[in-house]
């Protein structure tokens, strides 16, 4: 028979906000029991460090520039397969409950249900959610940090929602088993909004961080050092002076939110356990990217320092991954994919740029790998004028930032793991610099991107207009409404 698939996708999670990541201050008892009794990657990337860019490369395996979605405005194409098309050409039945963030009239992408939907529209240019707390405090703004704290996200709401009727779903998959019909193996994914901000978290589990997160550990440089995009990133959100009582609040109510989602997924692992299916069944845990959360003087995403652009990836298959394994091994979202098809015996994706973990994650340090990921972030409208052109290659212990207009960033992280000491003017360095900037490059031509952007700009300016006029039926729509999010 086949294995089933549990697939739980959550969205701006800090990899390092784990206790099986070594936090020793939050609480995550069901992540850390996935990783104890499966496998914990260390050092995966995701394709790009903003939302929906990322989270369509993961779904179709391709990177941004091959799929043309660089932006949380941007349509993936619907004739491009996905996973959840393959696991259904494999005879699965996929069902996805809650956060795709897909825009566009296809809001299935290949999956055959899907009971709860997204906050956001459907469409270009339709109408954003009727909020209850203070615009700008899901965006990377300074009034993030102002206002937040103890209260409640719609966002927590929403997941609640989710993680309720994904139980319903896991219930009844095991009560047809038990009964003897439905041999139709479990195959279904959960999107959660958490733990993004609204840095503002219900106040019992607020109060449990309030006083325990420590500050951040990694300094931001001088006004004087800082590289020019980062500069721009800082004034433009306005972090330059960030009071201390602001960075505090913050990262204790995203402390908080990670909380909550963990309890939220211990629910569906229980639920699991309870319907019969834990052993049949393969779980994987990833994110979308990752939250500075005041590491480097940043919050949010949109950079490529480690704790935006690496993802949490844990992989639990009893009987097929040993329990405790980690791996340090660089792997990219996409190699992620790659490893669930290969692994449910689906048909690999057309274009696929991942790669199977499968031996990696059975043979351990016995598999060959080449330690290797990009991420890209290139944003037209919202970067500084003129855009921003971005892609980073991870090769072995180097990482390379590569800014098209601006200096390159290059770090070893063997030798600075803390991103401190920028190498990329370093004459030792020249070498290896050149090197990752032509490996970087081979694919991926900015001017072509920066093209190629412009161009569906105006697409997507008669496609919001259209939505506007027409003001078409969400078929995946939550309602997000005022009073579910407020601040105490």
């Amino acid at each position: 028979m086949k294995k089933g698939l549990l697939y739980i996708h959550s969205d701006q999670h800090n990899p390092y906000v784990m206790g099986c990541a070594g936090d020793s201050v939050i609480r995550t008892p069901a992540l850390d029991r996935l990783a104890a009794e499966g496998a914990l990657f260390s050092n995966a990337y995701c394709p790009s460090p903003i939302c929906v860019p990322s989270r369509m490369s993961t779904l179709t395996c391709r990177h941004p520039y091959r799929n043309e979605v660089w932006t949380n405005d941007h349509v993936l194409d619907s004739g491009i397969p996905t996973l959840a098309h393959s696991l259904g050409a494999a005879g699965y039945r996929p069902t996805l409950i809650g956060r795709m963030h897909a825009i566009g009239p296809d809001q299935l992408h290949g999956y055959a249900t899907r009971p709860i939907g997204d906050h956001s529209p459907n469409y270009p240019g339709g109408k954003g959610p009727r909020r209850g707390l203070p615009q700008g405090t899901a965006g990377p703004q300074r009034i993030s940090l102002q206002a937040s704290g103890p209260g409640c996200s719609g966002y927590q709401v929403h997941d609640e929602d989710v993680t309720e009727a994904a139980v319903r779903f896991i219930e009844t998959e095991g009560r047809k088993r038990a009964a003897g019909g439905s041999p139709q193996p479990l195959c279904l994914t959960v999107g959660y909004m958490l733990p993004h901000p609204p840095y503002v978290a219900r106040k019992e589990l607020y109060e449990r961080y309030r006083d325990i997160v420590p500050p951040p550990a990694k300094p931001r440089a001088s006004v004087e050092r800082i590289h020019p995009h980062l500069k721009w990133r800082m004034e433009d959100g306005d972090l330059i002076e960030t009071p201390p009582e602001e960075v505090a609040r913050a990262r204790a109510a995203y402390y908080g939110l990670v909380d909550a989602m963990d309890g939220m997924i211990g629910r569906l692992l229980d639920a699991l356990d309870a319907a019969g299916l834990s052993q049949e069944t393969l779980v994987v845990y990833s994110s979308d990217h990752g939250d500075s959360i005041g590491e480097h003087g940043l919050f949010w995403k949109h950079t490529f320092y480690e704790e935006s652009v690496k993802v949490p990836l844990v992989f639990r298959w009893p009987g097929r991954i040993p329990a405790g394994m980690r791996s340090d091994r660089i792997v990219s979202a996409l190699d992620g994919t790659a490893t669930i098809l290969d692994a449910l015996g689906a048909p690999a994706l057309p274009g696929c740029q991942g790669r199977s973990m499968l031996k990696l994650l059975t043979e351990g340090g016995a598999a060959a790998w080449d330690d290797l990921a990009f991420s890209e972030y290139c944003d037209d409208l919202f970067g500084p004028p003129g855009g921003c052109y971005q892609r980073m290659i991870r090769r072995d212990a180097w990482k390379l930032i590569y800014y098209h207009g601006d200096p390159p960033q290059l770090f070893n992280l063997k030798d600075d793991p803390e991103e401190l000491c920028d190498r990329a003017a370093d004459p030792s360095c020249e070498p290896i610099r050149t090197e990752l900037i032509k490996e970087l490059l081979a694919d991926w031509d900015p001017e072509h991107v920066t093209r190629r952007m412009g161009e569906k700009r105006s697409d997507a300016e008669l496609l919001a207009a259209w939505t506007r006029r027409i003001d078409p039926p969400e078929t995946a729509r939550w309602e997000l409404r005022p009073e579910m999010e407020y601040l105490l």
